[in-house]
């Protein structure tokens, strides 16, 4: 029991004793003298972080690392230490990281277009479908890896010019599978971002790497262990940590990442076995104690980090002849922060050539100046607003030396199942009160149709509110900056007529129109436009025939939009803001039976604190000159627009409306779900003139939902001034219909 404990005591103790010089005869005094150690970091998602803190310990014994290799997760850890990062600057990357942004492609709702937020109000699915006359194409994995390339750009910028990776402060390789043939592929050249990129390349969850003709994927595959390449390199000592998984139970296959934790552990657990088999007496194996923790755990860095250290410190015995002198410990760490490859002025600017794209296309919107440092804040935001045109699978760049300075290569690859896309939405309102709308819509857009960006868009909506716009989208000039707009939509919108809260009779509008538009992006998140529009409406029978006149409406005249959009979301946002000013000015002499000018103002603004969001809407829609006619009165009513009352319950030429949301948010990043309350108050006039605070109506309601691919699924029960409650279940309300 005693030499039991004695042998427990003795890594504490050799923890202890770090600190204190190391005497001559226990260590070299120069480096030439010692053996060349190799570490190699193997592959296990999120539980590659628990690298970084056998590094943290590997520092705190003294030992050098000579050669360093990794696989998928490994390959990250290692490339990192090897480019001369310090342990506690990875650490805290790993720990600060948005690691959710890395398993979506999207940069941000804020670097796309406000024309194509505005068609994410109606069609926000796009599920990545493209069309082409030989029929319907999907990528080659669920995410394409856009946003995870700006993620190890920016963590390997520093070494952003190396293209042998034997000139990195340690030698360094990563190891990725080909997919056609299996093999193992050892990438010790090229850039640095490149080759953790394709060696992290998950089958099915990430699209292939394409590096010179071959696709790779992740390299766990081939050799989830590669100790046979550190061997290789020159190493006379291994330093080997396995985070492979043992087989999961069939009870706990309850999740797709713990299926594809399973289905990667059936593929390396061979290869890595094959592996271990090469150590000897004298190389040193930690592997973590990982139980319970999956390659999903991304949020669990700190843990994992110190577990990580833990398994690292239970091989202190093994691991401390291998530790260095004072002396040659800061000669190591001086070569390790040496920063010969640091990149100089840009002095070029080059785009990969493109089957479809221009090449002015894509320099058209790179702000970086030549002869200058690279910005690359500026560079990120353009790659992304690139990017957020929808036309790549991947925009990145790359820097290459020359010789009067830097070249910037901007690699924008085109989409393999493009260029013709398909979107689609779905929206259902039920009030439990025999009142119901459902409705689905799909649209296809065509892009790169000329050199300039041409795109047709074309969007068709079935259900209680039918709706189809066709509209030809040209840019004139290679930057978007001003645009011309032609454009056919019909659409029928449904309503009730009620007579003191009781629904008398159900009504509809059709509308029909052409339009033509000019106008100009004014800042990233700012359009204006200008146009004419021209068609007519057709009211319900009924409601013609008491009013005593025609069923069909001639409308002409010309209008005027100003729209800001910054909002996260288009669904349920959670930051920034939508305003939105639009003017309908209705002529005679443009064909309108109608003279009348209509103003709209939307504006809304999302802010978050802590778990909790907050909404903020005010609506205003009145006549500022002339007299409406009834197919244009506004219509409230039904959910999000005074929620207690039934839809088309208040309607009028002039309305009025405010809101106010706050609901928190629970459950993890893959399934959050939420709940809250709100106010509302507001109403319809014949005129705003004769609004008074005493007629404004309030609704009051308490909901909870959760966000989904398809939306928000939600739940609200609302209550009114006049003692009515009212029940909904709703899918894929848009805070934009009221501005449509």
């Amino acid at each position: 029991m005693r030499l039991d404990f004695l042998v427990r005591l003795l890594p504490c103790c050799l923890l202890l004793a770090w600190p204190l010089e190391l005497s001559a005869a226990a260590h070299p005094a120069g480096a030439e003298s010692r053996p060349k150690v190799g570490l190699v970091l193997s592959g296990g998602g999120a539980k590659g972080l628990a690298h970084v803190g056998v590094l943290r310990v590997l520092e705190e014994i003294r030992v050098p690392v000579d050669y360093i290799a990794g696989t998928s997760a490994g390959s990250a850890v290692a490339a990192l230490y090897a480019l001369g990062m310090p342990v506690d600057e990875i650490e805290q990357r790993f720990i600060n990281m948005n690691w959710l942004a890395s398993f979506q492609d999207t940069p941000g709702r804020s670097y796309l277009p406000v024309r194509r937020k505005q068609q994410d109000w109606r069609f926000p699915v796009t599920p990545g479908i493209g069309v082409r006359a030989d029929g319907v194409h999907v990528g080659r994995g669920l995410i394409s890896g856009q946003n995870l390339g700006f993620t190890l750009n920016e963590l390997t910028r520093e070494a952003a010019l190396v293209r042998d990776f034997d000139q990195l402060p340690i030698p360094y390789r990563a190891v990725a599978t080909d997919l056609e043939t299996g093999e193992e592929v050892v990438i010790g050249e090229g850039s640095l971002a490149d080759a953790i990129r394709a060696s992290m390349s998950i089958p099915a969850v990430y699209a292939p790497f394409v590096r010179d003709g071959r696709p790779l994927v992740d390299g766990g595959i081939a050799n989830n262990m590669p100790i046979s390449v550190v061997k290789a390199m020159g190493a006379d000592v291994v330093i080997a940590v396995d985070i492979s998984d043992a087989l999961a139970a069939g009870d706990s296959l309850t999740e797709a990442f713990s299926v594809v934790g399973q289905l990667t552990t059936l593929l390396t657990r061979d290869n890595v076995l094959e592996q271990l088999a090469l150590l000897s007496e004298d190389d040193v194996l930690i592997s973590p104690d990982l139980e319970g923790l999956s390659s999903a755990d991304f949020f669990a860095a700190p843990m994992l980090i110190e577990i990580g250290a833990t398994a690292a410190r239970h091989h202190a015995v093994e691991l401390y002849p291998l530790s260095v002198d004072a002396g040659t410990w800061q000669d190591y760490l001086t070569r390790r922060a040496e920063r010969p490859f640091m990149a100089g002025p840009i002095t070029e600017i080059r785009v990969q050539p493109s089957a479809r794209i221009s090449e002015t296309f894509v320099l058209s919107r790179i702000r970086q100046p030549l002869n200058q440092p690279l910005d690359v804040p500026t560079l990120d935001e353009d790659l992304k607003r690139l990017y957020g045109l929808g036309y790549h699978e991947t925009v990145n760049y790359s820097l290459l030396p020359a010789e009067t300075g830097t070249v910037l290569e901007v690699q924008a690859r085109e989409k393999s199942w493009g260029p013709n896309y398909l979107s689609f939405g779905l929206g259902y309102e039920e009030s439990f009160n025999d009142d119901a709308s459902f409705n689905v819509s799909a649209a296809v857009r065509m892009t790169e149709l000329n050199r300039l960006g041409g795109e047709w868009l074309t969007g068709i909506q079935i259900g209680t509110e039918p709706y189809v716009r066709s509209e030809w989208f040209q840019p004139l000039g290679f930057g978007f900056e001003q645009f011309a707009v032609l454009g056919a939509e019909y659409e029928k919108e449904e309503f009730d007529i009620f007579d003191n809260g009781t629904r008398i009779v159900e009504a509809d509008v059709k509308r029909r129109q052409l339009d033509l538009a000019l106008g100009a992006n004014l800042t990233s998140n700012t359009e204006a436009r200008v146009g004419l529009h021209r068609g007519f409406s057709t009211l319900d029978e009924l409601v013609s025939r008491a009013l005593g006149s025609g069923r069909r409406r001639h409308r002409g005249g010309w209008d005027l939009q100003l729209v800001h959009d910054s909002l996260d979301d288009p669904l349920l946002p959670g930051d920034g803001a939508f305003i939105g000013l639009k003017g309908k000015f209705e002529r005679p002499a443009l064909g309108a039976d109608a003279d009348y000018d209509r103003v709209t103002l939307l504006a809304s603004g999302a802010a978050p604190w802590e778990n909790y969001r907050f909404l903020g809407t005010l609506y205003v829609d009145v006549v500022t000159d002339g007299e409406a006619d009834i197919d244009d009165f506004v219509i409230l009513g039904g959910f999000r627009q005074l929620t207690a009352y039934g839809h088309g319950e208040i309607a009028g030429p002039d309305a009025a409306l405010a809101s106010v949301f706050g609901y928190r948010a629970f459950g993890g990043p893959f399934v959050p779900f939420y709940a809250g309350a709100g106010v509302e108050v507001g109403n319809a006039w014949q005129s705003v003139d004769q609004a008074r605070w005493a007629q404004l109506l309030r609704s009051y309601s308490l909901f909870a939902g959760i966000d989904t691919f398809l939306g928000p699924v939600q739940i609200t029960a609302a209550y009114n001034d006049d003692h009515r409650w009212s029940a909904y279940l709703n899918i894929g309300y848009y805070l934009g219909r009221l501005f449509d």
